[in-house]
């Protein structure tokens, strides 16, 4: 294919131009390849640079990285990856039996499939379509030495491909179990693919949300830069895509503005935060401690976040105190799908071994986690606090370095990846982002919250009695408690009384007299 510009490329009815149904409608983005490419503008072109990119000159020369903050539906188009698959030349920078990849990375497989759908049918332009060589389930070959490829956010699959360009989609909602920061590690395993061939270029869309990650520390540092080898592109909806509704973005701004601001305006979130730092998180960690087997004579309190086996995790944390460090001993993790009653066995087999006889839990699915639990031979009693204020009564311990955290790399990513966001009335919750999960996280702060409030009432006479033999206890009823129970409870009801029979440890109660 001869080698011409991307705009003569949509000016021309029978290359891209002819999926514009109004091309009048596409001149911020005809501004925006104008300047990604270092072409001429036209006055109207230039005012829309300098209004989107906050400089003042146009680019002396052309781009190999660019970073497009737009609201939804802003027409973040793939159409660039099929010009630069078409009309670019890389054969002559590729090795024998070598492909130049064309890398569009989606958010997970449903926006992959949308993206290579829209390409296909570019591709199925007939001035294009004589190019194919070969296309599947995931990628299309073409004769000039060039694949397309789409690809889910890894930064493992996304490594030892010698790229001509990379089209990250919506990058700032990128999610991973294995990175809390999956934008940054993924960015960093492409870099070396795109310095083999000259001219390739990464380019990065996305709609902006919280004040972190790449997509904002790209922001920071090249947004208003005159002179800057990084174009960073920032405009609302309507900019790019005049033919939105207006109604549309008016009723979303009468219901959340914030979060508004942020889907159609490209604003950057002010009301979300990062909740704790990995800094803060890895000082808790003591590298290669994976487990921590269960020591005689100590008390081993357990949460768990149940679930009912179709979407989220269960999971479970066992832990103890020594002194005023809370120790995470064990966590287990079951992904769906599971049998919610195989889990549950499961579960309580791991419990006893560490020798507790109750269990802390999410508020979850009414009374099925207790009926199922009791059935094992465990008490479930739900917790006195919801999954928000669990990581906010966590978060001093955390950040002064008062539990020991077990190496475990999902429960790592869930915590560093929680936010924190201010409501209407000032009150914060904390929750994962949008499409990730925190069940192990939640187990976790929940085990860290009945460690420290079994501390707290300890300090003021309320616990155990004994070290040997029947426990006595004060309490009416063993919901009572700020934790679990060590020893295994084979009559509940002796619970109700002042004694109970239990082995290796004691539960708290709330203390009701001498």
């Amino acid at each position: 294919m001869t080698p011409i510009s991307i705009t003569k490329a949509f000016d021309d009815s029978k290359l891209l131009g002819s999926v514009l149904s109004d091309p009048s409608t596409w001149q911020a983005w005809r501004s925006f390849l104008c300047a990604l490419f270092s072409l001429p503008m036209t006055d109207t072109e230039a005012d829309v640079f300098r209004a989107c990119t906050g400089r003042a000159a146009p680019p002396a020369a052309a781009f190999n990285e660019a970073w497009v903050i737009c609201g939804r539906r802003a027409g973040k188009s793939f159409t660039l990856a099929v010009f630069l698959a078409c009309f670019r030349e890389w054969r002559p920078h590729l090795a024998p039996g070598e492909r130049a990849t064309i890398m569009v990375i989606a958010t997970d497989r449903k926006q992959a499939r949308v993206i290579f759908r829209f390409v296909k049918g570019l591709l199925s332009i007939p001035m294009l379509s004589r190019l194919l060589v070969r296309e599947a389930a995931d990628h299309i070959e073409l004769r000039n030495g060039v694949a397309i490829e789409i690809h889910t956010a890894s930064f493992r699959s996304t490594r030892g491909y010698t790229l001509a360009a990379v089209l990250c989609d919506e990058l700032a909602f990128w999610r991973s179990e294995d990175s809390a920061e999956p934008d940054y590690q993924i960015l960093d395993a492409l870099r070396p693919g795109l310095g083999t061939l000259p001219g390739a270029m990464l380019l990065c869309a996305s709609s902006p949300y919280a004040q972190s990650g790449a997509l904002f520390d790209a922001y920071k540092r090249y947004y208003r830069q005159d002179g800057s080898s990084v174009l960073v592109w920032r405009a609302a909806t309507r900019t790019m895509n005049p033919t939105f509704p207006q109604a549309t973005i008016d009723a979303a701004m009468e219901r959340d503005p914030a979060s508004a601001a942020s889907e159609y305006l490209a604003e950057f979130r002010t009301d979300v935060q990062a909740f704790v730092s990995r800094e803060a998180v890895e000082q808790c960690v003591p590298r290669g401690v994976f487990e921590r087997a269960p020591i005689e004579n100590t008390r081993y309190m357990a949460f768990v976040d149940p679930s009912g086996g179709s979407s989220d995790s269960m999971t479970l944390a066992i832990g103890h105190r020594e002194k005023d460090v809370l120790i995470v001993d064990c966590v287990r993790e079951r992904r769906s799908p599971f049998s919610p009653e195989a889990v549950v066995a499961e579960f309580v087999a791991m419990i006893k071994r560490y020798h507790v006889g109750t269990v802390r839990g999410d508020r979850y699915a009414g009374e099925w986690p207790r009926e199922q639990f009791r059935k094992a031979g465990v008490e479930y009693f739900s917790a006195d606090k919801v999954k928000s204020d669990l990581y906010l009564a966590a978060l001093p311990v955390i950040m002064s370095g008062k539990v020991d955290l077990l190496d475990n790399q999902h429960l790592i990513s869930q915590l560093c990846g929680l936010e924190r966001r201010t409501g209407r009335g000032g009150r914060d919750s904390v929750d994962h982002r949008p499409g990730a999960h925190d069940d192990l996280a939640n187990a976790v702060a929940g085990l860290i919250h009945v460690l420290h409030a079994s501390a707290q009432t300890e300090a003021v006479g309320i616990g155990w009695i004994g070290s040997a033999g029947p426990r006595q206890y004060f309490g009416d009823h063993p919901g009572w408690g700020l934790g679990g129970v060590s020893g295994s409870m084979t009559n509940p009801a002796l619970a109700r009384g002042p004694e109970y029979s239990g082995g290796g440890g004691a539960g708290v109660y709330r203390h009701r007299g001498g």
